[in-house]
């Protein structure tokens, strides 16, 4: 007997092993419910969340994993010139384009970015 999982949720619901509702006793053909009524008196579905992951509108949205340790994050934010203006190795100054730039290579030392 097909069973939907709203159907659970549903005011037409028959709680029963046998039938499934009084509007579709053997179940529904399709993925959907044209009949659908949310029951306001049934309990909300508990929303699991596995760690590094959380819900958006509803779905379930897996986290990226970090390339970086939070150590290494806060040492970039303390020397990367995006931040700083300055190239970490002989502290040259980068023009103030800083919005307009994707490379941070240094001309004067020869440092490169390789964060890219």
């Amino acid at each position: 007997m097909p069973k939907l999982p709203e159907c659970d949720r549903c005011l037409l619901y028959a709680h029963n092993p046998h039938l499934v509702c009084a509007v579709h006793p053997t179940g529904v053909d399709g993925n959907t419910c044209l009949d659908f009524r949310e029951d306001p008196s049934a309990e909300p579905a508990e929303l699991w969340e596995p760690e590094g992951a959380s819900y958006y509108n509803g779905e379930l949205i897996l986290q990226p994993q970090q390339r970086l340790t939070q150590q290494q994050q806060l040492e970039l934010l303390d020397t990367h010139p995006m931040f700083t203006g300055k190239c970490p190795q002989c502290q040259h100054e980068f023009d103030r384009d800083w919005s307009a730039r994707v490379h941070w290579d240094c001309p004067e030392c020869g440092w490169m970015d390789d964060t890219v």
